[in-house]
C-alpha cells in the first residue's frame, strides 16, 4: 500500500520518487494528480500504467513559472495575457509544443500542441525542485471519479503506487479549465476551476465552444463515472437511488433515496465545485443501482460541474 505522508514533511520522500520516475500522488488546488516527470518516458509510461489511460488522451505537463514554461511551449500575446492573469492557478493552455523541448511525447500522445498548468502550493515547490515539468493527470482509475482527498487516492490507487502526499480536501474540486490558444482564438476544451466568463473577461473576446476529437484531457464522452449510472436533471427520485441535490428545494420522492449528498444547500456554485467528486463518491458507496442528479444552473462553475456530470452519466467505454 501507498505510504501517506502530510505535505509539509513530504517534499523530500516525493523528489527522491519523482528523480527515480515513479508516480506519485500529490494535492493541487483542484484535485488530487498522479505526477511523473514529464521529460522521462518511462515514467510517463507509468502513468498510463497505474491509471489505465489509453494512450491517445493526451496530459498536462505543470510547469513552476512561466520562465519553464516557455521552454516547453511557444506563447502568443493572447497566451500570454491569460498566463500573467491565471497562473498559478486552475488554468491550463494548449499551445503549440517546442520539438526540441524534452518532454517525453506520451505527454502530447501525438499531437503537435501541449497542454502546459502552473500549479499553487506542493506540486509548483516539487516542479522548483525537480527542476523539470510534472505530468499530472487526476489521480484515479481511467474514467472514475477524481480524488478530491488523500483518502479518496487511497482506496483507488494505493495498491499502485508508492506515496501519497496528504494536502488535506481540495479547495476548487473540479480539474482546471482548458483553453487552446491558435492565433487570436480561444478554445474551450473543458470547462473547470475557473469559469469561462471570467476568462472573457480578461482576454477581451469570447471563447469559442464545440471542439471536436480529443485535443486535451478530460474530452472524454465518459468519463468521472462512478460504478453506478448516473441519471440527470431528475424531478423525481426512483426506487434504490441515492440523491444528489443541490440548493435549498428538493424533488418528489427525496425522501426515499438510498442517501442523499446536497453538493450546496445555499446554492453556491463554488460549494458544489469543492463537493463534486466526493459526494459522487460518497452516494456511490451507498450501494444504489443509480445517482439522480438535481438540476444544478450553468452559469459560471455550474458549466463545468454540468460537463463533469455529463460525462459520468455518458454511457460506459
Amino acid at each position: 500500500m501507498a505510504r501517506i505522508i502530510e505535505e509539509d514533511e513530504a517534499l523530500d520522500e516525493a523528489l527522491r520518487l519523482a528523480r527515480e520516475g515513479l508516480p506519485i500522488a500529490i494535492p493541487t488546488e483542484t484535485v488530487y494528480g498522479l505526477a511523473a516527470d514529464a521529460c522521462n518516458g518511462e515514467a510517463v509510461a507509468r502513468i498510463y500504467e497505474v491509471k489505465g489511460r489509453p494512450r491517445f488522451n493526451p496530459l498536462i505537463a505543470h510547469v513552476a513559472d512561466m520562465e519553464m514554461a516557455e521552454r516547453f511551449a511557444q506563447f502568443s500575446p493572447a497566451a500570454r495575457l491569460l498566463a500573467d492573469h491565471f497562473w498559478p492557478g486552475p488554468l491550463t493552455l494548449v499551445l503549440p509544443a517546442r520539438a526540441d523541448a524534452g518532454l517525453s511525447p506520451l505527454v502530447m500522445a501525438g499531437l503537435d500542441t501541449v497542454a502546459l498548468r502552473c500549479p499553487k502550493g506542493f506540486g509548483a515547490r516539487l516542479i522548483k525542485a525537480l527542476g523539470r515539468p510534472l505530468a499530472a493527470p487526476s489521480a484515479n482509475s481511467s474514467g472514475k471519479v477524481s480524488g478530491t482527498s488523500a483518502q479518496a487516492v487511497e482506496r483507488d490507487l494505493g495498491e499502485r503506487i508508492e506515496l501519497i502526499v496528504d494536502g488535506g480536501a481540495t479547495p476548487v474540486g473540479v480539474e482546471s479549465t482548458i483553453v487552446k490558444v491558435e492565433d487570436d482564438n480561444l478554445v474551450l476544451l473543458r470547462p473547470g476551476g475557473i469559469a469561462a466568463e471570467d476568462i472573457e473577461a480578461v482576454a477581451g473576446r469570447p471563447l469559442q465552444r464545440g471542439a471536436k476529437g480529443i485535443q486535451a484531457p478530460g474530452m472524454m464522452a465518459s468519463h468521472y463515472a462512478p460504478d453506478a449510472s448516473v441519471r440527470l436533471n431528475v424531478s423525481h427520485v426512483e426506487a434504490d437511488e441515492a440523491l444528489l441535490a443541490f440548493g435549498p428545494e428538493r424533488v418528489e420522492g427525496a425522501e426515499g433515496a438510498r442517501a442523499t449528498l446536497n453538493l450546496s444547500p445555499s446554492g453556491d456554485l463554488r460549494e458544489a465545485a469543492s463537493n463534486l467528486f466526493a459526494h459522487l463518491l460518497a452516494l456511490d458507496a451507498a450501494g444504489g443501482r443509480a445517482i439522480a442528479v438535481e438540476p444544478v444552473p450553468t452559469e459560471g462553475l455550474g458549466e463545468a460541474i454540468n460537463d463533469r456530470l455529463a460525462r459520468a452519466a455518458a454511457p460506459r467505454q
